[in-house]
């Protein structure tokens, strides 16, 4: 049989660009068996990141570390599987949430609440959270805005931090949670910021930094971005699709170089 023919150059040059799955070449009219093996250790570790275990208590721990205190709170989701199910029980506290949050109310800043929620990439969250966090605090920091406390949060959906924000009394909400696995991130944490949460809005209410991971967005540039929304947000009373993202414009060249 006769062998594949190389790539051309060109898609040679794509593919060390992009980790996007382009050139795979074919053999008769299937993939090559490198790129289906590939392929289908790719889709078992997106497939592993969903199921993977979230440990709240080892996350309080090591924000603890930070000097921060952090809190856990459950959806209304009991399990995994119920959580994947029903994404409507993601969005709502269980009761005892509710009253935990109750007797915190009033003891923090009350502009900002930091949630970190597990998401559909638990794996996401333990491998990039505290570090976000640690780079996150001294922007907030310079911009008057403190962040003493956090919310850890099981079986979340984004929309679980408006809820979280309403029983506490902030303005705002942040959001740290895993991102859908994909075939080439299935540990991507994303940010999504509401100004004024409350029950029923949309994404189109938010704005979203994503894609942070070692191959993506690093830590210090994803910092620099939710710090300029953040006080964009407060500034202009808005977030979503009111709030453009212009942090680039004003972005410093040693964030912009910063690959880690």
């Amino acid at each position: 049989m006769k062998p594949p023919a190389a790539p051309h150059p060109l898609l040679t040059d794509l593919r060390e660009m992009t980790p996007a799955r382009v050139a795979l070449g074919r053999t008769g009219a299937s993939l090559p068996t490198g790129a289906l093996l590939g392929f289908t250790l790719d889709h078992a570790r997106a497939r592993d990141a969903v199921h993977a275990a979230f440990d709240a208590t080892a996350l309080i721990a090591e924000l603890g570390a930070l000097g921060l205190s952090a809190h856990p709170v459950t959806s209304r989701a009991a399990d995994r599987q119920t959580y994947l199910r029903r994404p409507d029980l993601g969005r709502r506290l269980d009761q005892a949430s509710v009253e935990a949050l109750a007797g915190l109310r009033g003891t923090a800043d009350g502009r900002l609440a930091i949630v970190i929620g597990d998401g559909l990439s638990p794996r996401a969250v333990h491998a990039h959270a505290v570090e976000l966090v640690r780079h996150l605090g001294p922007r907030l920091a310079a911009e008057s805005i403190a962040m003493t406390d956090v919310l850890v949060a099981s079986g979340a959906r984004v929309a679980l931090g408006d809820e979280i924000a309403v029983c506490l009394g902030a303005k705002m909400v942040v959001m740290l949670i895993g991102e859908r696995p994909g075939l080439s991130a299935p540990d991507s944490l994303g940010a999504y910021l509401t100004f004024a949460p409350r029950a029923g809005l949309t994404d189109a209410d938010r704005n979203c930094v994503s894609n942070i991971h070692r191959a993506g967005l690093s830590y210090d540039e994803a910092a620099f971005k939710i710090a300029w929304l953040v006080r964009e947000a407060f500034a202009r009373g808005m977030t979503g699709v009111a709030l453009k993202d212009e942090s680039g414009d004003r972005m410093p060249c040693a964030v912009a170089a910063n690959p880690t």
